[in-house]
């Protein structure tokens, strides 16, 4: 087996490596993601509990004041003495004022009854709100520690390509390019940057592939781009490894040599040997 054969298998394993450890973050990503949607439906019931509660004590507050006085009595028509008169007067006076207190202490309840449930959802709130706090500071510290790991993983690898290089194999053509529908040359390719979505970590390329357009859309950060080329004998390489507003950087892995300077050529006395290759 071939040295050449060989460092293309360890570059794919790499690369390999590198997409199931982004898949295995990303799926802890999504769960964190989820936590964080069930912390904020439970913040939007609590919101709702509490305008109920709120509506429920506005009501009563209105009944209380609309309560109609309680009816004046009826004057006895029948006389009596001064004294009779002014206990038959106070006692309608205190029976009212007795009603009057019995409703209003009725109302004080409810209102103190309301006023606890209140509280209650006020502390519900503050806890959710400290738990969705706390979640959405424990996934963005875990995006940021994936992020991290991915691009030390990606500088791994580039540093693995620049010793390949060493050694003759590939030639690494770092690239910087902005917004444009022009064409920008990158070792042999015309590469123009169409889209950037640094939301989402991802960006558009139009390739010139054999002089033809390809288009490659929504790719992801450090996603490997392989273009395979009719005249060189292995996949050109593209990686983006930082993203900017409207701006990516990264780098193409191309083979040294083509075909034509690795073909076969006729040897003295008629026997065919191939050229020296890159090892």
């Amino acid at each position: 087996m071939s040295r050449q054969y060989i460092s293309l298998l360890g570059i794919l394993l790499c690369s390999v490596l590198i997409l199931v450890f982004a898949i295995r973050e990303r799926s802890k990503a999504d769960v964190m993601e989820h936590s964080r949607n069930q912390s904020d439906a439970a913040l939007a019931a609590a919101r709702a509990e509490i305008q109920t509660l709120s509506s429920r004590l506005n009501a009563l507050t209105v009944t209380a004041a609309n309560a109609p006085e309680p009816p004046p009595l009826a004057h006895s028509p029948i006389r009596s003495s001064p004294a009779g008169r002014q206990r038959a007067v106070a006692q309608p006076a205190g029976r009212a004022k007795s009603t009057e207190g019995a409703r209003w202490k009725h109302v004080e309840s409810e209102l103190a009854s309301h006023q606890s449930q209140l509280a209650d959802q006020r502390e519900r709130i503050a806890q959710t709100q400290e738990d969705v706090r706390t979640t959405g500071d424990q996934l963005d510290g875990r995006i940021n520690s994936t992020r991290d790991e991915l691009n030390r993983s990606i500088t791994t690898t580039r540093d693995d390509v620049a010793l390949l290089q060493k050694r003759g194999e590939r030639n690494i053509y770092d690239f910087d390019l902005s917004k444009s529908k022009q064409f920008q040359r990158v070792g042999p390719l015309s590469i123009s940057l169409r889209k950037v979505d640094t939301k989402h970590r991802k960006y558009d390329l139009s390739i010139m592939v054999d002089d033809k357009p390809v288009e490659k859309q929504h790719v992801n950060i450090s996603e490997p781009i392989w273009i395979s080329l009719a005249d060189l004998p292995q996949p050109v390489e593209l990686i983006v490894n930082e993203i900017d507003k409207n701006r990516v950087r990264g780098y193409v892995s191309a083979p040294r040599y083509r075909k034509a300077d690795i073909a076969v050529t006729p040897a003295p006395g008629g026997v065919q040997a191939p050229l020296s290759k890159s090892r």
